[in-house]
């Protein structure tokens, strides 16, 4: 039986010991693992710790909303805690996390985007025959403002898209590793980023007025 680790009870967020940890190298996170598999509790918090920043950048960008963001770090740590005894070391410890994260994140996505579609039609069966309202009306930035015109394209792209470039050109993850968290082959990783940068430059240059960035 493993030892307990930090608990969350119900409406609480887990709460860790100590301030901002400092990144884990492989070998820490390999002491740390273990010695809680050993039997000291405090060295899962730490491994734990030295995790959150990195959840929580992985969902805010994933997200671009703190509050969602941190509900989801949230959960996402909660989902390692009940899960490090299925670890199997077949992967980095940090690929596995960050899997869990993402997960995470694109499951709270796919249950907006059918609240969304649920709305939508309740909204069209009302009869009334006008046309709903557009999400958010067309930005026209400068080029002083390209990078908010990246940012802001980045949460329209569709999420799979989303999640591809998070992992390779924000957490810098190589094409092994993304595939591991993704599920695909590492052909696959490669020719998804393609398409997803394209669709990125495209929203960025639709932001633009055509102008590029």
């Amino acid at each position: 039986m493993s030892p307990a680790g930090p608990r969350r009870t119900k409406d609480k967020p887990i709460r860790l010991a100590g301030g901002a940890a400092e990144a884990l190298t492989p070998l820490r996170e390999q002491q740390l693992l273990q010695a809680w598999r050993s039997g000291r509790a405090d060295a899962l918090a730490e491994l734990l710790r030295g995790y959150q920043g990195r959840i929580y950048g992985v969902c805010y960008r994933m997200l671009r909303n703190h509050d969602e963001a941190t509900d989801l770090a949230q959960d996402a740590l909660v989902k390692v805690l009940e899960g490090i005894d299925s670890y199997n070391g077949r992967s980095q410890l940090s690929t596995w996390i960050i899997r869990v994260a993402m997960n995470c994140c694109l499951s709270h996505l796919r249950k907006q985007r059918l609240r969304r579609h649920a709305s939508l039609d309740e909204a069209r069966g009302a009869g009334d025959g006008s046309r709903t309202a557009e999400p958010s009306a067309a930005l026209r930035v400068q080029h002083a403002e390209a990078r908010e015109a990246l940012v802001q394209a980045l949460s329209r792209i569709d999420a799979e898209m989303r999640a591809i470039i998070v992992l390779r050109d924000m957490q810098d993850l190589d094409y092994q590793q993304i595939g591991e968290i993704l599920g695909v082959p590492v052909g696959t990783v490669k020719s998804r980023l393609f398409r997803a940068r394209l669709a990125l430059r495209e929203e960025v240059e639709s932001m633009l007025g055509g102008e590029g960035v």
